[in-house]
């Protein structure tokens, strides 16, 4: 059973960061902090719900992601360019921190120097993730961006493992290319189990046995695993409601991957003043990310918002660094180090995102501009053609409305969706539709609205989005229509208040629209009729 400090200290700690505006999660990393100073260890069950959650995390990062991304060559060239620029840049500076004396460095080799510097040079795949999940931003262009050079670090990660142990592989590892015809059986029986227990209970089997378990026994690391077999899942329709349905549990585990962090040691104040200089050079592995990102033809946005997200240490780290002081590399007390490190750099980290777009404008104008036609297809201009009525955000709701409008009031309409699988399965279904993130101020102003439209909808799923899309729509004094859904009725007032024309609360309208169908099938007229 786990132990009910744990969960106190982490509600508590959680709820007192989103009381000072920061993500839970830093919160849950300083209950770790604050159980470790109380005397708590950590127990083999909370490592235990840890792994799953990590587990998890990769299972639904592949079941989202379309595997051309990695096949991109500002994603792997961008990884592979940093990750050898920022090892070399982090050796030269802690060789630097040796010669100036700090006590921890004295007597470093090398080698010492050399396992730090790569250590140091990942960034957190967990945290990244999650903030990005947090925002509903994993299908924009940064978003894409952030996750494809944070997977390809995955992978350099399992060469690195499979290195420090000395042992190559299984040779039965030959086999796992065997689940590539295997995978149009396992999207078929995904068809078959509808959307409750039983589809969680298919995406825990996948991860966990076919992915972690399976892998593991043939020398491959498991969370490599969970994450192919997303992978191999993530072309099929269902793969993001399955995604959806592990949200919640994924998210739950890992608030004990947080907590382990801080319970991993007890650091005194040589260790807290050595992860203080590390996170003092972290601008310096942002400015590598933002020079590297500027070696292709990218926006300004993308590269800049990419950088910041990436902006951190990596729980990787920690693993590096058990895995040197298990082979006698490195000293122990470099784990207490790295552990305070990643946990600073979280909480810096969640702070700077927040800012995120405010400091991508204050910076912006003094960007080198881009010669939009040298752009990827993505990041070129979107104009909205002879559309009458655009609708932001294709899911079930905006598909409805496209439709509806379209084949009832015979409008014009164009769809616009940050998903590139959404773009292309609708635009081969005959949907007119581009792809464009309204949450991203630079698709305001490389979108080129016609005079000609009448009325946007906005239906994305994500109440921030709308709220965004709202403000930018009014402060270019559009002046059409603007109609927005929202999911929760304490949504509605904030986005009146902002200047919507209407706003419609999904339950609420779904509700009316099912009383209003079935009293016309039974014949019974309404009230307003009967009393006029």
């Amino acid at each position: 059973m786990i132990e009910p400090a744990f969960l106190l200290a982490a509600f508590v700690c959680g709820f007192t960061a989103m009381g000072l505006r920061l993500p839970p999660l830093v919160g849950f990393l300083a209950a770790g902090f604050v159980l470790n100073a109380l005397g708590f260890d950590k127990t083999p069950l909370l490592q235990t719900l840890s792994d799953i959650g990590v587990t998890l995390l990769l299972f639904t990062i592949g079941l989202k992601l379309d595997v051309r991304t990695l096949l991109r060559r500002d994603v792997w060239g961008s990884a592979s360019l940093h990750m050898l620029a920022s090892t070399l840049l982090m050796v030269a500076l802690l060789s630097l921190f040796k010669w100036l004396g700090l006590g921890l460095l004295a007597g470093a080799g090398w080698q010492k120097l050399a396992m730090l510097g790569f250590a140091l040079s990942f960034s957190s795949t967990v945290f990244v993730v999650k903030i990005l999940d947090k925002r509903s931003e994993t299908q924009t262009a940064y978003g894409r961006l952030a996750i494809g050079v944070l997977i390809m670090q995955d992978i350099f990660a399992v060469f690195f493992l499979t290195a420090s142990t000395g042992e190559l592989p299984s040779p039965w590892a030959l086999g796992l290319v065997l689940l590539l015809p295997l995978a149009p059986a396992l999207r078929a029986l995904l068809d078959r189990l509808g959307h409750g227990e039983m589809q969680i209970l298919f995406g825990m089997l996948l991860a966990l046995v076919l992915g972690y378990a399976l892998f593991e026994s043939v020398g491959v690391k498991g969370d490599l695993g969970a994450l192919i077999i997303g992978l191999l899942l993530a072309p099929h329709p269902a793969a993001q409601t399955l995604a959806r349905s592990m949200f919640n549990l994924k998210e739950l585990l890992l608030v004990g991957f947080f907590l382990s962090i801080g319970l991993t040691a007890m650091p005194g104040w040589t260790h807290l003043g050595m992860a203080l200089v590390l996170v003092a050079i972290l601008p310096l592995k942002s400015l590598l990310y933002q020079l590297v990102f500027s070696c292709f033809p990218m926006r300004n946005r993308t590269s800049l918002l990419a950088t910041l997200s990436l902006s951190n240490y990596s729980e990787f780290g920690l693993i590096v660094g058990t895995i040197a002081v298990a082979s006698g590399w490195l000293d122990e007390q470099w784990l207490v180090v790295l552990s305070l490190a990643v946990a600073i750099s979280f909480a810096a980290s969640a702070i700077l995102n927040g800012f995120s777009e405010g400091i991508y404008r204050r910076f912006e104008p003094s960007m080198p501009q881009r010669d939009p036609r040298q752009l990827a297809p993505r990041d070129r201009p979107i104009e909205v053609g002879d559309a009458e009525a655009v609708v932001l955000g294709m899911g079930r709701i905006g598909r409805s409305v496209y439709r509806r409008l379209q084949k009832e009031y015979g409008l014009r309409v164009l769809g616009i969706d940050s998903n590139t699988n959404t773009v292309e399965t609708l635009g081969k279904r005959g949907f007119n539709i581009v792809e464009g993130d309204a949450v991203d101020s630079d698709f305001w102003d490389k979108l080129l609205m016609s005079r000609g439209v009448k009325m946007v909808v906005l239906a994305m799923p994500h109440h921030a989005g709308n709220l965004f899309a709202l403000k930018q729509l009014k402060s270019r004094a559009f002046s059409g229509r603007i109609t927005a859904i929202v999911e929760y009725p304490e949504e509605i007032e904030p986005i009146m208040a902002l200047g919507a024309n209407a706003v419609f609360h999904v339950y609420d309208e779904a509700g009316r629209a099912l009383a209003d169908s079935a009293a016309e099938e039974s014949g019974v007229e309404s009230m307003t009729r009967q009393l006029g």
